[in-house]
């Protein structure tokens, strides 16, 4: 007896836009038209996790960082860290220690100014439903100048924090096994702290819009990939938000604690990876909860829900009231990532202040080594949440095995689990689709700021299609893995 298979139809967004690299959404629709399923597939192969094998362990922190042009300062830092345990470097001096963390705080800064103003803010200025052509960075220039050129000059200021810690603006060299490779000068010091207290009224400022944004439509984010999850961060050991070191913290849905102040060299023992045949990109999972429930959310929002506060006062005061709104509780909604984001800027300007006024950073003490290791991890809270780096050497310095569990892996699950809940409330049942309603399906994606080109590599097979095809064009042969394509393998 034959059983004939419901009919599906599938929709594409190709690409997603306003994020960081190639990726595409594929919405699978039933006969009446509900939405039976959504995915989000990374779509583009880039394969560093292989071809750094061979390069010296003091390459690592220069080379990965050409994973992306928008964090490279995130993947430098984490490789300098992973490499600090592989060269004995267990406490660093302070000079380096402050010298890295102002540079990240530089780079939080920049590229959480650049999300918001740039990527984020036409949606939340001009609203969802907003024609294609008016939902852009041009539109908010013309229609909200003052606010456009705060963005501009934010993100400014943050690249040259790293311009004078990394010696370069995008893919720098200063974070070096066991330290850094140059202080900072009076001339710089001062030349940053002309800048300071401006930014500080403009990233108050920045809070404040996301904020309202949150509060005034707060009926819509209640509604919009609101979801239950765990979420994932380092944090400070009394506590306290720390971008830069801490141990792993996890927490349910509830608040309560799956596992914390992990030491993250024993990362493996906590998290585990798998692959899925329709994306270049893994999906991790907390080994205690197993696959099905294990997944968990990274990033501003998790960071904040997992800390118990902010050690710089304006960012404090603003956490409080952050996490009011839901009585204390773990706050799940997506569209709240703004909100949360904006208050790490507010944070990292902070920061970056405190930094600039402590003489450490003149010090001459740049580099410390000790008894070399042949297997390090470096962990860092990157602009979009904890960033993994672990890599393996052997005797001749040589890297033999290298992994990346980036912020956007991390929330593979729960960007999935976004657009499924996005598509379904608003286009299921709807006889015609419109391209506002697709833009919903990419705000809820935007709303995890993803950098879908850190994101690009695989487990597994190559994922490489070779096809054989007879002189009249007929194919004989295909060896394709469907990696990437919108329906798996039968």
């Amino acid at each position: 007896m034959n059983i004939d298979k419901p009919k599906t139809r599938i929709v594409e967004i190709e690409p997603v836009t306003r994020v960081e690299g190639h990726g595409k959404v594929t919405i699978h629709l039933d006969d009446d038209n509900n939405v039976a399923e959504a995915r989000l597939h990374i779509v583009e192969f880039r394969g560093f996790e292989r071809f750094i094998r061979g390069r010296l362990l003091w390459e690592a922190p220069v080379i990965v960082q050409r994973l992306c042009g928008i964090c490279p300062v995130s993947h430098h830092i984490a490789a300098a860290k992973a490499m600090d345990v592989i060269v004995g470097a267990d406490v660093l001096p302070p000079t380096a220690e402050k010298m890295r963390r102002l540079m990240h705080y530089g780079q939080v800064m920049q590229s959480n100014v650049l999300h918001f103003f740039h990527l984020s803010s036409p949606d939340l200025l001009f609203g969802f439903d907003a024609p294609r052509g008016k939902r852009n960075i041009f539109n908010v220039i013309k229609e909200f100048p003052d606010l456009a050129k705060q963005g501009v000059l934010m993100r400014k200021y943050g690249q040259e924090v790293i311009l004078h810690t990394a010696g370069k603006k995008i893919h720098g060299t200063g974070a070096i096994p066991g330290g850094i490779n140059k202080n900072l000068s009076l001339q710089e010091r001062d030349l940053l702290l002309q800048d300071i207290e401006q930014m500080k009224v403009w990233a108050k400022g920045a809070v404040d819009v996301a904020k309202r944004y949150t509060l005034e439509h707060l009926s819509q984010v209640e509604q919009f990939a609101n979801f239950n999850s765990s979420h994932l961060s380092l944090v400070r050991e009394d506590g306290a938000l720390d971008l830069y070191h801490g141990g792993l913290r996890a927490t349910d849905a509830a608040g309560n604690i799956i596992f914390d102040h992990v030491n993250y060299q024993d990362f493996n023992d906590y998290i585990m990876e798998e692959v899925r045949p329709w994306s270049y990109m893994k999906f991790p999972f907390i080994k205690s909860r197993g696959a099905l429930d294990g997944w968990y959310r990274v990033g501003p929002l998790s960071r904040l829900n997992n800390v118990a506060f902010i050690d710089t006062p304006m960012a404090n005061a603003e956490h409080k009231e952050f996490r009011a709104l839901t009585h204390n509780k773990p706050n799940h909604m997506s569209l709240a990532y703004h909100w949360a984001r904006m208050i790490e800027v507010l944070h990292c300007v902070e920061k970056i202040h405190e930094l600039l006024l402590d003489p450490d950073l003149q010090g001459a003490d740049l580099r410390v080594t000790g008894e070399r290791r042949e297997e390090g991890v470096g962990v860092i809270e990157a602009p979009r949440g904890s960033l993994f780096h672990h890599y393996k050497v052997d005797k001749n310095d040589q890297i033999t095995y290298c992994n990346l569990i980036v912020s956007t892996t991390h929330n593979n699950n729960g960007m999935n689990r976004a657009v499924t809940d996005v598509a379904k409330k608003y286009l299921s049942g709807k006889k015609r689709i419109t391209e506002g309603m697709l833009n919903h399906v990419e705000v809820a994606v935007r709303a995890y700021d993803p950098c879908l080109s850190c994101a690009t590599h695989a487990l597994g097979q190559m994922p490489l299609t070779v096809e054989l095809f007879d002189a009249d064009g007929t194919l004989v042969h295909s060896n394709s893995q469907h990696m990437g394509q919108g329906i798996p393998p039968d």
